[in-house]
């Protein structure tokens, strides 16, 4: 992610925390994050690839993606395993 990028997004970020008066510790404990992280990610000194630096850049809107568990992709690969037997069944003459 380029970094004047990213600090632009994090001081948006920051301008929206202030704007609803809401402080960035609040909005950690209110998710379950310590606030050294959401400051570290904030700060852009986390690369958020995984684990809870992941879900805080993707709840802040510093980058897209999808929060979920390894669970969550157990179930995916189920479900594709699941879609890809039916359609080999339909195919079958």
């Amino acid at each position: 992610m380029d970094a004047s990028i990213q600090g632009a997004k994090a001081d948006a970020i920051r301008q929206e925390f202030a704007r609803r008066g809401v402080s960035i510790s609040a909005w950690a404990r209110a998710h379950g994050y310590s606030k050294q992280l959401v400051y570290q990610v904030l700060a852009g000194r986390k690369r958020c690839v995984r684990g809870q630096c992941h879900e805080i850049a993707v709840r802040l809107g510093l980058k897209t993606g999808v929060i979920g568990s390894v669970a969550d992709i157990d179930a995916l690969s189920a479900n594709r395993n699941l879609s890809q037997s039916t359609v080999e069944e339909e195919e079958t003459p």
